[in-house]
């Protein structure tokens, strides 16, 4: 038998797998933690970050832009009283 050349990646622990998305999952999983009994959901968890990426960054961008227009001084924002409101 010849020896072959592969492509493989590697995620941030080291482990080898066969595309980018499986080291990305792995990598997300392992942010994640245990999420559920005995981490039984964490997979799927990474799995619908990785599926969601571009409405998941929109969210986190317009957080960011929230915040930066927070004054220093003024970290809980303006308290505007709604009219009829108790």
């Amino acid at each position: 038998m010849m020896a072959t050349e592969c492509t493989a990646y590697r995620d941030t622990k080291g482990s080898l797998h066969p595309t980018p998305e499986r080291a990305t999952l792995a990598d997300l999983a392992d942010v994640l933690g245990r999420v559920g009994e005995e981490g039984g959901m964490t997979a799927g968890v990474a799995k619908l970050l990785l599926e969601k990426r571009e409405a998941i960054e929109r969210v986190f961008a317009e957080h960011d832009i929230m915040l930066a227009n927070i004054e220093p001084n003024d970290a809980a924002g303006e308290v505007v009283p709604i009219k009829g409101g108790k």
